[in-house]
């Protein structure tokens, strides 16, 4: 039997950007072969999701402006799902709407309850290039589509509206991460 390595354990953890960072909000550019090689990428993405206690990591999150994400995420039946993502994109979104807590590395300690489809497609490449079809149901499309929202430069709260917006920008700005502008970085620490 080959053996494998653990996804994670032998990257870097790498400094998270944090809500109005720039490289947050703005799309994310497709990986081309000028790129050269992402196993770095896709290994530090994973290190740096494990030591902050996340379920998936997009790359900007790192300051990597490229359409790359991980994942190690449960759906609602407690199925683990591993893996990255590579030129991803959100291809079909389905089931009912479902209003549940979400959370986001990059706003550490915060959440509020933010609508997701129950069902999501995403299609993509993993490293070699080879076509990838993701489908998750429940938590787990819920992860898929917070993942592909980074990658067009969107982070939850922009999904909400009214009072539950304001109350999660207020927060992020008393937030002890958040620096005078509202942008920066951190070590990471907190949920999702």
């Amino acid at each position: 039997m080959p053996r494998r390595t653990i996804p994670g354990s032998s990257g870097v953890h790498r400094e998270l950007r944090l809500l109005g960072d720039p490289v947050l909000h703005a799309p994310c550019r497709d990986v081309t072969p000028a790129d050269g090689p992402l196993e770095r990428l896709v290994e530090d993405l994973f290190a740096t999701m494990y030591a902050v206690g996340g379920v998936g990591l997009a790359a900007n999150q790192v300051g990597v402006p490229l359409r790359v994400f991980v994942y190690d995420c449960p759906d609602d039946e407690d199925r683990r799902h591993r893996g990255h993502v590579v030129n991803a994109r959100l291809a079909e979104t389905g089931g009912v709407t479902v209003r549940g807590p979400e959370g986001c590395l990059s706003l550490p300690g915060l959440e509020a309850p933010t609508v997701r489809h129950d069902e999501a497609l995403v299609t993509g490449e993993d490293l070699s290039g080879k076509p990838l079809r993701v489908r998750g149901t429940g938590f787990f499309a819920r992860c898929l589509q917070h993942e592909c929202d980074h990658l067009e430069g969107t982070v939850y709260p922009d999904r909400l509206g009214g009072l539950r917006r304001r109350r999660t920008l207020r927060a992020a700005r008393r937030a002890p991460w958040a620096t005078g502008s509202g942008t920066g970085t951190a070590s990471g620490t907190g949920p999702g």
